[in-house]
């Protein structure tokens, strides 16, 4: 398990270790806040580095090291 805090998380990179629709290196171009003030992150867009593609998914699910691991690689 990884360890990551959400406020760091904007312009991270990261590493499928599967690779996804052929894409296996992404960077986090937004973190999306929650409508309630003071509420946690929930959601982040990870952009696609070679075909620009986008996908929103919890960012706690970067957590998973048989899944994601940080950097490019």
């Amino acid at each position: 398990m990884i360890s990551l805090q959400p406020k760091k998380l904007l312009l991270s990179k990261w590493t499928a270790v599967a690779p996804l629709s052929k894409e296996k290196h992404f960077l986090v171009t937004k973190v999306v806040l929650p409508e309630i003030e003071g509420g946690r992150v929930e959601w982040i867009d990870l952009e696609a580095v070679h075909s620009k593609s986008t996908r929103r998914m919890q960012w706690t699910a970067l957590r998973d090291a048989t899944q994601w691991v940080r950097g490019w690689v």
